[in-house]
């Protein structure tokens, strides 16, 4: 199949651009496996006019909404090899499907590195966290731990502290420099650098950390900074330029990699981490790719 652009993900940003792409008439492929990297929350916050939707619904709404464009196809499929090719880019999909497109919009997202802590699964999403921005506000007056190894936690505790007053920084059997300890104290934050044994609690809420030794820490939420990585390695492997976060470079207002023809919006970017920047990022992507194929097309001529 040839086809205008491919978006590969089927979240926020890459709905967003297909939606601007499907009403310039440009034939799209979207190819997104469904692991968007907000499923296990139970809402959407920080999206004006969206407040506390579910992402599965906000995701169907979506797809309604896109149905009504004919030249868009949303395929649940992982893209696994993208070429350049003159004019364009060739691709193969893990559902054998083929085809060339004249541009390549990656919003493919990312995925977060959990911590390696038992019973943490169960809570991911629901009381367990990865961005204050999404969910801090939701624990204004309860108890919260920050957890990340060696400096990593403390620092999150320091900053965390602006959303709610009860902090405790879970180190998990990894010190804190005396920096970092010194300030902590002077905040009145408090420190555990035991290793955590598990979590504890019912129906996705957490109840209290276990630690090896030592008491329990009866907490209500906490915030996790372990890191995270791309969700897919294209743009790696067509060579797109990364920054010191690991996010694809682009190139401001544009969205385009360094890569001619290459876009990119949504958390690919590692700029902004939030559902309604992915979709500002999306349909920016979308205006300066149907600039220039307008401009390929001899429009401007």
């Amino acid at each position: 199949m040839t086809v205008d652009v491919l978006i590969i993900g089927g979240g926020p940003a890459g709905l967003s651009a297909a939606q601007v792409l499907g009403r310039c008439h440009r034939r799209v492929l979207i190819c997104d496996e469904g692991k968007q990297r907000n499923l296990r929350s139970q809402a959407i916050h920080g999206l004006l006019g969206h407040e506390g939707t579910s992402p599965l619904n906000f995701l169907a709404r979506a797809h309604s909404e896109l149905a009504r464009y004919p030249t868009l196809q949303l395929r649940r499929t992982r893209v696994i090899d993208v070429v350049p090719t003159e004019g364009g880019f060739a691709f193969q999909c893990e559902d054998r499907r083929q085809g060339m497109a004249s541009k390549l919009l990656i919003a493919s997202g990312i995925v977060d590195e959990l911590p390696a802590v038992a019973g943490v699964e169960a809570l991911y999403g629901i009381s367990v966290h990865h961005c204050l921005y999404c969910d801090g506000f939701e624990y204004r007056g309860k108890a919260v731990a920050a957890y990340g190894k060696g400096d990593k936690g403390a620092e999150l505790g320091i900053v965390m502290q602006h959303w709610v007053s009860d902090v405790v920084v879970c180190s998990d059997g990894t010190e804190i420099s005396r920096e970092l300890q010194g300030r902590l104290e002077k905040r009145g934050i408090g420190m555990r650098m035991g290793t955590i044994a598990r979590l504890r609690g019912e129906r996705g809420q957490l109840s209290q950390i276990e630690f090896a030794s030592g008491p329990p820490l009866l907490r209500d939420g906490l915030f996790f900074a372990t890191g995270c990585k791309q969700a897919s390695d294209l743009s790696n492997r067509l060579g797109c330029k990364r920054d010191e976060k690991g996010g694809v470079f682009s190139r401001a207002g544009t969205e385009e990699s360094s890569v001619p023809g290459v876009y990119i919006a949504g958390d690919a970017s590692r700029d902004v981490l939030m559902v309604s920047v992915a979709i500002a990022e999306g349909a920016k992507a979308a205006v300066t790719i149907n600039k220039a194929l307008l401009a390929r097309d001899g429009f401007w001529d």
